[in-house]
């Protein structure tokens, strides 16, 4: 599933065109994915200009000008790309041709520019387990599937003290606290295990263990938050990890999976310097960890 990185790389691309232009059309080929498309979606969508483009965790926020908020799941498979005329936008460097099977293409909006150019927002998703719906802008974070997010990893908010709160007192694996997005919003299986990683920590530890009697930050504690707020700038910049079905808003991949330290490595080297250990792959609540046992502790 596309984690956060992946979800604001789309967002970064879509938004020089989507941003200020109206939907003229909206194209609805099916009624559901893996919910029931809105009732109203044609009608609330049709005839308003898009005046921001956001993400919230692992969420993509599409502001219109009436204060309606569409938002998109990408699931498993979903993906957005951009059309103009009768060409494709411009593929990058790692293009490749998943994702463009009409059959597959689910939602269309076609937008108008202010410079009166035209281009189609197509909305892909094969699987279908990606999902969307109406908010209102006011009460969006008070929506059933966004009441209740943490903190973003993409900012100073997550620092020692604030990584200390959420973990005071938690006896779960520290892997599994962090996937909890009540305490960090977006934060998925991979980039927890290249956190970890670059934080020297185990998965395995209690969460609890990071945090002083006194509710104070470990050095560790800082030292995670830090490894946090780099892994997932590091892979924005990368612009995110094509794994299986993530693909960017141009047709290209993203590249951060060939920095992988940990993720998907097992019985190879560890990187870390003076380290002689050996990537292992542990199960945790049904999900593969990977890590270091020599130097994660």
């Amino acid at each position: 599933m596309p984690e956060l990185p992946e979800v604001e790389t789309v967002r970064r691309g879509l938004q020089p065109t989507m941003e200020g232009a109206r939907i003229s059309r909206v194209e609805l080929r099916r009624p559901d994915l893996r919910f029931p498309l809105p009732a109203n979606l044609r009608a609330a969508l049709e005839g308003r200009q898009i005046v921001a483009l956001g993400r919230r965790a692992k969420y993509l926020t599409v502001e219109l000008d009436d204060a309606t908020v569409l938002v998109c799941h990408l699931g498993m498979s979903g993906s957005f790309r951009i059309e103009a005329g009768d060409a494709e936008a411009t593929p990058g460097a790692f293009h490749h041709a998943r994702g463009k099977l009409a059959a597959h293409d689910h939602v269309v909006l076609h937008c108008l520019g202010s410079a009166g150019d035209t281009h189609r927002i197509i909305y892909n998703d094969p699987r279908r387990f990606g999902f969307m719906f109406l908010t209102d802008r006011a009460q969006m974070g008070e929506h059933a599937h966004l009441k209740g997010l943490g903190l973003e990893p993409t900012g100073n908010a997550l620092d020692g003290a604030a990584l200390a709160r959420m973990l005071a007192g938690r006896k779960a694996p520290l892997k599994a606290a962090l996937l909890d997005q009540r305490n960090i919003a977006g934060l998925g299986n991979i980039y927890v295990c290249e956190a970890l990683w670059r934080a020297r920590l185990s998965p395995k530890r209690a969460a609890g263990t990071l945090v002083r009697k006194d509710g104070a930050p470990t050095q560790r504690c800082e030292r995670l938050a830090e490894a946090i707020r780099d892994v997932i700038a590091d892979a924005i910049a990368a612009g995110g990890s094509s794994l299986k079905d993530y693909v960017q808003a141009d047709g290209s991949l993203g590249y951060f999976q060939h920095s992988f330290a940990v993720y998907d490595r097992e019985g190879e080297a560890c990187r870390h310097d003076g380290c002689d250990g050996v990537i292992r792959r542990i199960v945790q609540s049904g999900r593969s960890t990977f890590h270091c046992p020599a130097c994660q502790k």
